[in-house]
């Protein structure tokens, strides 16, 4: 018999409101036709054209002048081909130019899924009962695009979800390239991805054992500039610019609320999408908080893991994660060492859970198989749901199974919590199948959470709906424990 859950009726749906401003690309011919137009208008033309768009598009976002200047600066080159300078153009006309080279991107317009629960940092003002919490989502919009979005709330005393109203605005983040890369670690990733020979090696010779993104590009530009390079010497020199701008940190603003920032792809290694962020509230030794994320990147061609670092929710570091055992999807973190070692679990053949152990929270080498799948709902695959739950019995891990017609259910395990290595309980049914009305979406039969939370003694999985929308269910954590402690394990 199946443990009762309960289904909250709260629903969180895709916006097709909520947009962000990109870059519009235009090839060089029609990029130099345009601009052209706009230097043979005459500053009241320009000023009226201007002016008609700051009407109609400066209240849907913040500072759109400042984003105009922003895309006008990339575009300048053509400017200086066509006049030579572009010292002379007025203020006006910049904007204007950046207007033409601005549009909307709808983040969410596609699906809003797989969602993630975590403690908020600031847990100040709250009556008794209360936890404050951050959601993440999946935000998918045109050409199925994935970014991450929050969403902030409380959890009162009786474990009812009340999500705080969406800011007004919702923007990128300023990026910062300024990222210290290892040498060792930068090797390590190099050899992993055979692309290591004479030219990669003569490049990393010339520079310290750490270095900047702008000492590896000027050392690249450089050997470009100065040497004759075969085929494949190029290709190397284009993979290690590759993985080199696959570390990068974004800041948000003070001033924006958190439902207001978007973390959209920023590299070439997650231009088609940032997938299913697992995040964690991880405490270490010394008892100082950090937050992480695991995450797949992805280009359109191939995926790569990465974490998400970050204490306030306003600066992210973003590094790729490698390691022999960096394979397939599915990362997802302990919320402590667990002997001096950081922990996580993983999918690498694409089929069973695995744990791995490591020194170091990038570098991932050895992988113990954990978790096979048994029955018909799990069959195909097994993979987690979130970070590992720490209970008085054990790691509660939430864990999603793939069964016939490719329906996907949530379930759970229980792991040692001294050496978590051993399953010590499972579930034969599980807790969470597609209902009725959660069967239709744009992947049908799907249930899928990142991350859940213990609050008040009950477990709240927040979850996505056939990738579409999300919702949430809660579950009474002593009545689960005793069914996952009640199945015999078998050969697990």
């Amino acid at each position: 018999m199946r443990i009762k859950v309960d289904r909250k009726k709260d629903r969180i749906y895709p916006d097709s409101k909520r947009v962000i401003t990109r870059f519009f690309n235009h090839n060089e011919i029609k990029a130099k036709s345009i601009i052209q137009k706009i230097l043979d208008m005459s500053e009241n033309e320009a000023e009226t054209s201007l002016n008609l768009v700051l009407m109609e598009f400066a209240k849907r976002h913040r500072n759109i002048t400042r984003i105009f200047l922003q895309n006008f600066t990339k575009i300048v080159n053509y400017l200086e081909e066509l006049t030579g300078s572009s010292a002379k153009i007025s203020e006006t006309k910049k904007l204007l130019i950046g207007s033409f080279f601005t549009m909307e991107y709808s983040i969410e317009s596609a699906a809003l899924f797989n969602p993630s629960i975590v403690e908020h940092p600031d847990q100040n003002e709250l009556e008794e009962g209360q936890k404050r919490i951050i959601v993440s989502f999946r935000a998918t919009g045109e050409s199925h695009i994935s970014s991450i979005v929050f969403r902030s709330g409380i959890i009162d005393k009786d474990c009812n979800l009340h999500l705080d109203a969406q800011g007004n605005y919702i923007s990128e983040a300023e990026i910062i390239k300024g990222h210290a890369y290892n040498k060792s670690e930068f090797l390590v990733i190099l050899h992993e991805h055979e692309i290591i020979n004479d030219i990669s090696t003569e490049i990393l010779k010339g520079l310290g054992d750490y270095f900047y993104y702008s000492e590896l590009k000027n050392a690249v530009t450089k050997t470009i500039e100065s040497k004759k390079l075969n085929l494949d010497q190029q290709k190397t020199l284009k993979q290690m610019m590759w993985f080199a701008k696959s570390h990068y940190e974004v800041v948000f603003s003070q001033d924006t609320d958190i439902s207001e920032r978007t973390i959209f792809p920023v590299s070439k290694t997650e231009s088609n999408g940032i997938e299913d962020a697992r995040f964690v509230k991880f405490t270490d030794d010394n008892g100082e908080i950090t937050y992480y994320a695991t995450y797949t990147a992805y280009d359109g061609y191939t995926i790569l893991p990465k974490l998400l670092e970050t204490k306030d929710f306003y600066r992210f570091r973003n590094l790729p994660l490698h390691g022999e055992c960096i394979k397939d999807k599915n990362f997802s973190l302990f919320p402590r060492k667990i002997n001096g070692h950081f922990v996580m679990l993983s999918r690498i053949d694409g089929v069973n859970h695995y744990i791995m152990y490591s020194d170091n929270i990038t570098l991932w080498e050895t992988a113990q198989l954990l978790h096979e799948p048994k029955y018909n709902w799990e069959l195909i695959q097994v993979g987690n749901c979130g970070s590992p739950i720490e209970t008085p019995e054990g790691w509660l891990v939430i864990t999603h199974g793939v069964g016939q017609m490719r329906k996907y259910c949530i379930s759970a395990i229980l792991l040692d919590l001294n050496e978590p290595t051993k399953v010590i309980g499972s579930l034969k049914d599980p807790l969470i199948v597609p209902s009725e009305d959660e069967r239709e979406g744009y992947v049908p039969n799907v249930v899928y959470s990142c991350g859940s939370i213990i609050h008040n003694g009950v477990l709240i999985i927040p979850y996505a709906i056939s990738d579409y929308a999300s919702s949430f269910a809660t579950v009474n954590v002593k009545t689960l424990i005793s069914k996952l402690l009640e199945v015999d394990i078998g050969l697990f």
